[in-house]
């Protein structure tokens, strides 16, 4: 541990935590997890793990001891149908989250802080088209998030300007436009489009059907940016000097027809769309990357068909596993043993 320094990754548990702990260690940072679970599909590289909840003051200012830097990316947080549908329990919880971590990191004498904030930061005005015009930073006023999920990370940007205003801290802020990847919820409400498409296609191919269900006409447009992208950016921001929001994002703007598509030719088969009513989000949503271009000297570089055949093919091994363990338990079941 010599020479090593000592960072906190809040949500280590999740998904991009998870990933960003594994990435840290091997910048040779000494990595202390804290999440109220453990990663689910692997195990945690972190040299410490905390079990903790941030809602809680007196858990964050224990998570927040004896580190120098902190990746604050805890959240209460899904997919389109979970955000759309727990507004409140989104704000009450997140806001409880932030505010508490922070003044936490404050109280300990953290000298850097990180702050994951959202794409969904940005004014539904500016996003009713399909195809809509290249976001840049400067775009988030005057504010119209749609939910309380980009209200609330709206809020917890400039908190973290004014704690480096007011007290000195470097905080760092960067906006995800939808992250997707292998080891991260691919199933039960809270996973993303990638990784629910990739489960749809997966199980129709499995069940040797031909059809998936997809919410509205499929004309919605986003662009998709892999894991992998996505923690070498956070580096590569805490490590700038750069204090203001920054997009972190593929700049390929695509259709959730052809995210279908592209899923479906990766998987081998030829699949149908059933369109049907369900949440949407906003109609459509692109990443402008000139500023993160000019700050750090560097954009995603990873392709949305690379990152997705290795998405999903883990997403389809899943599938296989919950299906084969399913007929195993029922067989078991009819021959009398539970």
């Amino acid at each position: 541990m010599e020479n090593q320094v000592k960072v906190l990754v809040t949500g280590a548990g999740g998904f991009i935590g998870s990933h960003l702990v594994k990435y840290l260690k091997k910048e040779n940072f000494w990595v202390r997890g804290v999440d109220i679970k453990y990663p689910e599909f692997f195990e945690s590289e972190a040299d410490e793990f905390e079990i903790l909840d941030l809602r809680r003051w007196d858990n964050c200012l224990q998570a927040t001891r004896d580190v120098k830097e902190v990746y604050a990316l805890a959240a209460d947080m899904g997919g389109m149908g979970f955000i759309s549908n727990h507004n409140a329990q989104i704000l009450y919880n997140n806001s409880l989250i932030n505010l508490h971590t922070l003044e936490a990191a404050r109280t300990n004498g953290v000298k850097r802080y990180l702050y994951t904030s959202s794409a969904c930061i940005y004014p539904e005005y500016l996003q009713e088209e399909a195809d809509v015009k290249p976001l840049r930073e400067e775009d988030a006023y005057p504010a119209q998030p749609q939910d309380a999920y980009g209200w609330e990370k709206l809020v917890s940007e400039i908190l973290c300007m004014h704690y480096r205003n007011d007290y000195g801290m470097e905080t760092r802020t960067v906006r995800f436009h939808n992250i997707f990847g292998e080891n991260g919820t691919w199933e039960g409400g809270r996973e993303k489009a990638p990784a629910a498409m990739c489960r749809k296609i997966a199980e129709a191919k499995l069940d040797g059907k031909n059809s998936i269900e997809i919410w509205g006409d499929g004309e919605q447009t986003r662009s998709f940016c892999y894991i992998d992208d996505c923690v070498e950016g956070i580096y590569r921001l805490m490590r700038s000097d750069f204090p203001e929001p920054l997009n972190l994002g593929q700049d390929r703007m695509v259709t959730i027809n052809q995210l279908a598509d592209i899923i479906s030719e990766i998987a081998g088969v030829k699949i149908d769309k059933k369109h049907i009513d369900g949440q949407q989000g906003v109609r459509g949503r692109n990443s402008d990357n000139t500023k993160l271009r000019e700050v750090l000297n560097w954009e995603p570089e990873i392709s949305l068909e690379s990152g997705l055949a290795v998405t999903y093919r883990w997403i389809e091994e899943q599938v296989q596993n919950k299906t084969g363990n399913n007929k195993s338990h029922k067989a078991l079941t009819q021959s009398g043993v539970s």
